[in-house]
């Protein structure tokens, strides 16, 4: 299903976000999921390019349609034949499911080629087969420690900078360019960080 589907309209103002258009109205199937308010992230899969998939910043509206904060480009999966098989591990996108943010830190330290700066992470999670386990799942981008990005190595993929589009590929986390994930922190600081992932196809 695509995600005008999941949309309904509003007359109300149309936000922009890192340069993307957002509608006021939450998906459909996300809509009155939290009497007491509070935000969640929303991970719309594209089945066609998984690279250009949408995360959206959702805020619960107690009896009535949850609101879109934000939209981003984002992707999940290596892009390969594996890409949009969840049950493969390092290699395809995220199960669906609702999962529990467990943290979220600016200056992530992950190692050479692990996830640096940016960084939120969610639970583990059961893909569709009930016994594999997909694990270490974040959403994140490609840049150093402290959040800055390195130098370009011409020829070469550098882990700590953001190179291009083909950087959107990931080993099953949810990746966003830098610049948009500093946004998706600025705006969760504002409007309350959520405590939930919403994974659909």
């Amino acid at each position: 299903m695509g995600i005008r589907q999941r949309f309904v309209p509003l007359a109300t103002a149309v936000a922009l976000t890192g340069g993307l258009a957002v509608t006021a109205a939450a998906p459909a199937e996300a809509a009155h999921t939290a009497a007491s308010g509070g935000t969640y992230l929303y991970f719309d899969k594209n089945w066609k390019n998984p690279s250009n998939s949408r995360l959206y910043l959702v805020k619960s509206i107690p009896n009535a349609k949850d609101k879109v904060l934000a939209k981003y480009r984002a992707g999940s999966g290596n892009g390969g034949r594996n890409g949009t098989n969840e049950c493969a591990g390092m290699q395809g996108w995220l199960p669906d499911g609702t999962y529990r943010v467990l943290g979220h830190t600016t200056h992530k330290a992950g190692g050479p080629k692990g996830i640096n700066g940016y960084a939120i992470q969610v639970q583990d999670m059961l893909c569709k087969n009930h016994h594999t386990k997909r694990t270490a799942l974040f959403v994140h981008s490609e840049m150093k420690p402290d959040g800055t990005q390195d130098k370009p190595k011409p020829g070469h993929d550098n882990p700590y900078r953001w190179d291009g589009t083909n950087d959107y590929y990931s080993l099953g986390c949810i990746k966003l360019t830098p610049a948009h994930i500093k946004d998706l922190f600025a705006k969760a600081a504002h409007h309350g960080w959520p405590k939930r992932l919403k994974v659909v196809k």
